[in-house]
């Protein structure tokens, strides 16, 4: 047997794979192109700082437009209720039980009953409008933001006295607005009166004491709102023993409507148990279109700055030219020129995108100390509360909405490299290197 018959033959060279370590390497290095060969890099540099503000501004205004949605949200959902309860269980004779009841329904965490009020209210001879909220002293809390902003001896002084007594709570924007402090006097007056054995007496008007300045957070409120004990309340506007609104507070204001039925059947039959998605409708509504319309609005600015790879990619394949006919000529298949192409393009895309995420979350993150830094630098007011309802730019990171923020700039930027990639693994070697 001869030693050819007994020759084992070479293995059989597997080739290399899609994405190969040779198809990245080669990617990457045709992006440091020198400047020289056509600019390239510049023009990298250029599409990679476009696609990394554009995903930074994205990622800022959607936490700042949520935080802005949270925060308002919340205190006026803090101020307003979650769930109301109107109807015959008002006027019940076992209307006390019937608020046993719905204090008892899983997730219900708080219940009051409440009047409120138009009113006219004067001072220091300014007068303005606003409406007079009848509350029981105990269910102050239930109001955390205007609570927390009260020391404890206004708390104390609240409904303290005959009928619940004479001191009331004004909103901080009011009392700057008349001038008023926690001991001062203010003239409530009603429109309707009080009823006697005479007939209805008309408009009636009365002094309080000023027993407490609170901040809801919310501006409008702090200037439209005064508080009062319920009694009072009763007393003075002609409703003794009235109640006009069952109003609660609820542990998942989000999940509110798997608490109607139960509320509605600790009510009692013909009560009417409505929520806050009916009163801020229009609100709610609003933040969410605006919501939409600037994600689609920022959208398109990061697919306009994904739109500079092309530029990049094309000028690339020109420069690249007669390597390409090379790498053609020694075996390498159009699919891996399209490839090379790709990933040079992606690369910029990914690298833009995770820059803008760390610069966008940064940002987020301090937000707050960026404010004040600006604030201080030009001796400004940036953000106005009176104007903006807030005291402070609020920002909420929604792991969602970095998500899509991300995947969104990642498939635009590949969608920009498929073009010039497609039309590098088109050309012919023997046409490419004619005219080299």
């Amino acid at each position: 047997m001869t030693d050819a018959a007994t020759a084992v033959p070479p293995p059989a060279v597997k080739p290399a794979g899609p994405f190969s370590a040779w198809e990245i390497g080669l990617a990457l290095r045709y992006l440091r192109a020198k400047r020289k060969e056509g600019g390239v890099a510049l023009i990298a540099i250029i599409s990679f700082v476009g696609i990394m503000l554009a995903v930074a501004v994205l990622i800022s205004v959607m936490s700042i437009m949520a935080g802005f949605r949270s925060e308002l949200l919340g205190r006026m959902l803090s101020f307003n209720g979650h769930m109301y309860v109107q109807g015959p269980v008002l006027t019940s004779p076992d209307r006390d039980a019937a608020l046993k009841r719905i204090s008892d329904v899983p997730g219900v965490v708080s219940v009051s009953p409440l009047t409120e009020s138009p009113a006219m209210f004067r001072a220091g001879g300014q007068m303005t409008g606003g409406v007079v909220r009848g509350v029981r002293p105990q269910d102050l809390a239930s109001t955390k933001f205007v609570y927390d902003s009260l020391t404890p001896e206004m708390r104390a002084d609240f409904g303290r006295g005959d009928y619940g007594g004479d001191n009331i709570l004004i909103g901080k924007a009011l009392a700057d607005q008349m001038g008023l402090s926690v001991g001062s006097a203010l003239s409530i007056y009603s429109p309707t009166g009080a009823d006697s054995a005479f007939g209805n007496l008309g408009g009636l008007e009365k002094t309080y004491r000023v027993g407490g300045i609170f901040s809801s957070g919310t501006a409008d409120y702090d200037r439209a709102y005064i508080f009062m004990p319920l009694e009072q309340s009763q007393l003075f506007f002609g409703k003794e023993g009235v109640w006009e609104v069952i109003e609660m507070k609820v542990a998942e204001p989000d999940q509110v409507e798997r608490l109607l039925a139960p509320v509605q059947q600790a009510a009692g039959p013909g009560s009417i148990v409505t929520d806050w998605r009916n009163r801020l409708a229009a609100f709610w509504g609003a933040l969410k279109v605006e919501r939409v319309a600037m994600s689609i609005i920022l959208g398109l600015v990061v697919a306009i700055a994904a739109m500079n790879i092309i530029s990049g990619i094309v000028m690339l394949v020109k420069n690249k030219t007669r390597d390409i006919a090379i790498l053609r000529t020694v075996g390498a298949s159009p699919s891996s020129i399209l490839r090379i192409f790709f990933v040079s393009g992606a690369a910029i895309g990914i690298g833009g995108t995770i820059a803008g995420l760390v610069l966008g979350l940064l940002f987020c993150l301090n937000i707050g100390a960026i404010q004040h830094f600006i604030e201080g630098l030009l001796g400004v007011q940036l953000f106005n509360a009176d104007v903006y309802m807030l005291d402070a730019i609020p920002a909420l990171v929604d792991p969602w909405d970095v998500t899509w923020v991300a995947v969104f700039s990642f498939f635009m930027s590949c969608l920009a490299s498929l073009p010039p990639s497609w039309n590098a693994s088109r050309i012919d070697p023997v046409e490419a290197l004619r005219f080299e």
